[in-house]
């Protein structure tokens, strides 16, 4: 029989070996598995496009309404290029995403000092709690006349309208992620000396943090949705912007020049939620040991 010794050896080198073999198992693995990532999250974006202008041609070719009314894909990539070539799409582009990105900043800023007071704090929760969810299901239009009243037809009535209809949105996604943190927490940050503000730096916002990355997702449909009715409605002279775009499209009723502003409109805000958003669920998810968005 073999000694302990020498059993012991042997053990080792298969140990070894096994631990080769899964290396190179796990190797291979790693790299198909990049490879599959990616193609299962494009194939089905391919798909769904593929799927949406399909049907849309199907619409147009059934003669359900005039061409001048459905203008086919075609037609509309054709608006879409000649706008390109004419420099104007893309100073439109320029200035409403330059506009989303401060009034999104500025939300984000006050939404999250509105939460984090109304959070915590009993009082404020009672008195403001109701009145951030009112106005957060307020629509945005709704707004669009006192701003203009307020800044005249200017990019500070658009900028008012985007902010005021993203801070509900933001400060209820980080009230709603602080009640969720588990009271476990919270005392142990108390007994480790996290009190007052540097209890909510060090507990309460980073426990809240996945509950409020879903607060700025949410924030950010806010924001656009905002920016858009502030910018179809108040049209500044000389400044074009994708909303405006649209509103003059509708008015000189080019249905192509209408369904072109529309699939940017669409095409931006889809582009900013998946590489922006999406990356920061993904990576907020990973360090909190959650299991995040499918993909």
């Amino acid at each position: 029989m073999p000694s302990t010794t020498d059993e012991a050896e042997i053990l080792s080198r298969l140990d070894e070996d096994l631990a080769g073999l899964d290396a190179l198992e796990l190797a291979a693995k790693t790299q198909s598995s990049r490879l599959a990532r990616v193609w299962r999250a494009t194939w089905p974006k391919l798909g769904a496009i593929a799927i949406f202008f399909g049907i849309w041609q199907l619409v147009v070719w059934s003669g359900w309404r005039p061409t001048y009314l459905l203008p086919p894909p075609s037609a509309v990539f054709r608006e879409l290029g000649d706008m390109w070539s004419e420099g104007i799409l893309q100073e439109a582009v320029l200035r409403t995403m330059r506009m989303a990105a401060i009034g999104y900043s500025l939300a984000v800023v006050l939404g999250t000092a509105i939460g984090l007071a109304v959070a915590r704090i009993r009082v404020l929760r009672a008195a403001f709690g109701s009145l951030i969810t009112g106005l957060q299901t307020m629509p945005s239009v709704a707004w669009v006349p006192w701003s203009i009243l307020l800044f005249q037809l200017s990019d500070a009535a658009i900028l008012f309208v985007t902010v005021i209809g993203t801070t509900p949105a933001v400060a209820n996604g980080l009230i709603s992620g602080s009640d969720q943190i588990s009271p476990i927490l919270l005392r142990a940050g108390r007994v480790l000396g996290a009190r007052g503000l540097s209890a909510y730096r060090h507990v309460v916002l980073p426990a809240s943090l996945p509950g409020f990355v879903g607060g700025l997702k949410q924030g950010w449909a806010f924001a656009w949705r905002s920016l858009m009715a502030g910018e179809i409605i108040t049209v500044v002279a000389g400044k074009p912007n994708v909303g405006g775009l649209l509103n003059i499209n509708r008015t000189l009723s080019n249905a192509e020049g209408v369904m072109a502003m529309m699939l940017v409109i669409l095409v931006l805000g889809i582009l900013v939620d998946s590489l922006l958003f999406g990356t920061l669920e993904r990576a907020v998810a990973r360090r909190w040991g959650l299991s995040g968005p499918v993909r």
